[in-house]
């Protein structure tokens, strides 16, 4: 059983010394993969709810925002050689899709193949209304956007006319070391975003599902897969627990329901006191559930 970690450090603890050792004691202590989540800006007031907070707060502080996730990737793989390195999860439909290919691409050669993208659709209508993007229509937006984005990772020559981008005859390298393109999971429970999944993953993150609560979302999953002419054996089942924490027992019951990842959460600003956590989920759950 694999069992990543999704890292949230932002603000005045944004520093390379204490990234970096997150970074080796991660890799050292036998974790799959470090998950980096996406903002680019916060308010003051939020308007939208959150939507993996039972009262729709957002949990953490609006001020310290976390590194834009590829740059961050691309620090992390010049301090790391094994663990898997993932967007946890990157706004697709509020980015230009042409810079987003080529960051993705350029951490894939950069990590030597061993970048995870993790693709949403978004819940921030003000963060989308300051970039200039239409917060309407944002799925369909994303879909045209990985079109976009499988061109310029796959085609010599790639091009795409659509509805919400157009790209011209034109190059870009270097193309992704994993081949056809580093593993694309996408968040979010709806049926839209598990149509996507069935679409166009490779794998699925999902947040805050209990083990017992995971059957019908998958079973709509595997149906949705079969109109693809795909199974679930070609896609990932990765799951955030509530409040970011899992014991081996929850572990247990979430491999019985059919998950393969748990993504464990940690926040913090100090870097004694993360690293400490970092050996008590060690101990407590990576070590054992590699046997599992």
């Amino acid at each position: 059983m694999k069992i990543g970690l999704q890292v949230y450090v932002g603000g005045d603890a944004v520093g390379a010394e204490f990234l970096m050792r997150i970074a080796e004691a991660v890799e050292e202590r036998g974790f799959h993969s470090i998950w980096v989540p996406e903002h680019v800006l916060m308010f003051p007031e939020i308007e939208s709810a959150y939507p993996y907070a039972a009262d729709g707060s957002f949990p953490f502080d609006t001020k310290a925002l976390p590194p834009e996730p590829f740059t961050l990737l691309a620090f992390l793989a010049a301090r790391t050689r094994r663990v898997r390195l993932a967007t946890g999860i990157c706004i697709l439909p509020q980015r230009n899709p042409v810079y987003t290919a080529k960051q993705a691409a350029d951490v894939d050669v950069l990590s030597g193949g061993r970048l995870d993208i993790g693709f949403g659709v978004g819940w921030l209508a003000q963060e989308f209304e300051a970039l200039g993007v239409p917060f309407e229509h944002r799925g369909s937006r994303a879909d045209e956007y990985l079109q976009v984005m499988r061109s310029l990772w796959c085609d010599e020559v790639s091009q795409f006319q659509g509805r919400f981008y157009d790209l011209p005859a034109s190059h870009q390298s270097p193309k992704p070391l994993q081949k056809p393109h580093p593993p694309l999971f996408f968040g979010g429970e709806s049926e839209a975003a598990l149509r996507r999944i069935a679409r166009h993953g490779q794998g699925w993150f999902s947040a805050g599902f209990r083990a017992e609560e995971m059957a019908a979302p998958l079973a709509r999953l595997d149906t949705l897969l079969a109109a693809e002419g795909r199974t679930r054996a070609e896609i990932e089942i990765a799951v955030g627990p509530a409040g970011g924490k899992a014991d081996l027992e929850m572990v247990k019951r979430y491999r019985e329901a059919g998950v393969e990842q748990i993504v464990l959460a940690l926040a913090g600003r100090n870097v004694d006191r993360f690293l400490a956590r970092i050996d008590d989920m060690a101990e407590q759950v990576v070590l054992p559930a590699a046997a599992l």
